[in-house]
């Protein structure tokens, strides 16, 4: 390949229709803490004894000794700061993230990972490129209070990991959260499939078929990942799903993950699907999209050689996110169709309240 084809294939698979000032919604982004300088949020004992963990604070470009010295808001000013360096993604959704509730509070005990709510609410209030991603567990006795507040401070949706929160969405007592969120107009961005991010995970509680009830009351659901991995009732979750698109108008999915290692050819398989490509959203789920768990290596069998190593020049990590799921054929629609769906309108206003 001449150095000119390259230099233009490249250019394509980068730049596509996107541009900084109205580039993508990546609507699936964490972020974490340790509780540094008051953030509320914490790490479990056997989450943190874990050798994920190590790995997680090297994904996320941080030393303890660095959240120790500045708050654990540097992990949320660093994305601003790679977010605003992409050419692609002009804006993220940055996601709290509930936990084990007991009797109605915080189990701290039984909770692996925690990120409050006002604290991720007030940090992407200072830049103008996030989004603030709420999270509720359904279980707790204020749920619904929860869920006004995080409207009222601009979340764009409510995040859920139920296999390690340890609740099955199926639960019938949780009607009137769910009719809450039909109420507030916050779509439900919920883990479908195996969670293999944590030590302890109920992964029975992934099963998408789980999120039927909601689904059936009129919820905006996100089944996160197209429910790739791990299986339910000896069938495999992502074969789960698909007839839940026909049943289930207000179901939606994201792409986020698909090109880890552990999930490989699961999104060119759902691109292969007739019309899932209409239901589908962009997200990265960031930190997690760097060498080994990802690389545009594992893909020849759907990109070019050539291809691979131009994707794995790109710098910036989520425009590099970007070229490899364009490479593997993912559409502009879906690239578009975060900020379609979701009220990005909502953490503008509140941004330039604050």
């Amino acid at each position: 390949m001449s150095r000119s084809r390259a230099a233009c294939n490249l250019l394509c698979l980068v730049a596509g229709t996107a541009t900084a000032a109205e580039g993508y919604l990546d609507m699936h982004v964490h972020t974490a803490g340790i509780g540094a300088g008051g953030s509320g949020a914490f790490v479990g004992a056997e989450m943190r004894s874990d050798l994920r963990f190590r790995f997680y604070l090297r994904a996320f470009g941080v030393s303890e000794e660095q959240l120790e010295a500045e708050g654990d808001g540097l992990v949320i000013r660093n994305i601003s700061t790679q977010v605003a360096e992409s050419e692609q993604v002009a804006r993220a959704v940055i996601l709290a993230m509930d936990g084990v509730v007991a009797d109605g509070e915080l189990d701290r005990d039984a909770t692996q990972f925690y990120v409050p709510n006002d604290f991720v609410a007030a940090e992407v209030g200072r830049y103008d490129n996030l989004c603030f991603g709420a999270s509720v567990n359904p279980q707790r006795h204020d749920a619904l209070a929860r869920l006004e507040q995080a409207q009222t401070d601009g979340a764009l949706l409510v995040k859920w990991i139920p296999n390690v929160m340890h609740f099955d969405p199926a639960d019938p007592a949780f009607e009137s959260f769910y009719r809450k969120l039909v109420e507030l107009d916050l779509p439900l961005l919920s883990h479908a499939g195996k969670e293999q991010a944590f030590p302890d995970a109920r992964d029975d509680y992934g099963d998408p078929r789980r999120l039927e009830l909601p689904l059936s009351l009129g919820v905006t659901v996100i089944a996160a990942h197209i429910a790739t991995t791990g299986k339910n009732e000896g069938e495999d979750n992502f074969e789960r799903i698909l007839p839940m698109f026909d049943e289930y108008p207000n179901l939606y999915s994201e792409i986020s993950s698909l090109t880890q290692i552990n999930k490989l050819n699961y999104l060119k398989r759902a691109l292969d699907v007739p019309g899932l490509d209409e239901r589908l959203l962009y997200g990265s789920d960031y930190p997690l999209q760097f060498f080994p768990l990802v690389s545009s290596l594992w893909h020849l069998r759907h990109i070019e050689v050539g291809t691979a190593r131009l994707v794995g020049s790109i710098r910036n990590q989520w425009d590099r996110d970007v070229a490899l799921k364009r490479a593997i054929g993912t559409p502009e629609h879906v690239f578009a169709r975060s900020a379609e769906l979701l009220d990005v309108g909502r953490c503008v206003s509140v941004t330039h309240r604050r």
